[in-house]
């Protein structure tokens, strides 16, 4: 990837695994990243997300919990589809509330923003999820989703340093 990039951890500490994306970030931060690259925990403030990427960014990799079916703790590396922009597998309808937006109506959201100022969206949205055990009130994530987040933050890592690895695949459970 080139350009400049933002990884945004996302996800709500407070229900489980939900808070994959937190944890994932917050590791991230610990590693030396390149030049182009910024690492931000939004958590759930997806309006604030939003308008961080009016600032313009070319890429924006998403980090957070990603339910689509697999065994708990499954990887998952996700492109948002380029007509829709899109990442669900379904036609997700957006909810305005800044405390629980998905990352659907973040980028609806973020298309509306970008329509009434001229700023221009990211040219691609990569999601790098893992699939959630348990989403329900309680702190700590559980062991499977637990165990995925080095591995997690080993794929950031390499979207961010070698463009080959941005090849859209599901990854191997890290069971």
């Amino acid at each position: 990837m080139s350009g400049r990039i933002l990884v945004a951890g996302i996800g709500n500490v407070f229900l489980g695994d939900d808070g994959f994306g937190v944890e994932t970030v917050r590791r991230l931060s610990g590693h030396q990243l390149p030049g182009h690259a910024e690492v931000v925990d939004f958590g759930v403030r997806g309006v604030h997300l939003a308008y961080q990427l009016l600032d313009g960014y070319d890429t924006l990799v998403l980090v957070d919990a990603t339910a689509r079916g697999g065994a708990p703790g499954t990887l998952y590396l996700i492109e948002a589809d380029e007509q829709t922009g899109s990442i669900e597998p379904h036609t997700a309808v957006p909810v305005l509330d800044g405390h629980h937006m998905s990352p659907d109506a973040v980028l609806a959201l973020l298309g509306t923003l970008c329509a009434g100022t001229g700023g221009t969206p990211p040219r691609r949205t990569l999601v790098v999820g893992c699939e959630p055990s348990c989403i329900e009130e309680g702190i700590g994530l559980s062991a499977p989703v637990a165990a995925a987040v080095p591995e997690a933050v080993r794929m950031v890592l390499d979207l961010l340093r070698d463009p080959a690895h941005g090849e859209i695949a599901e990854l191997r459970s890290t069971q």
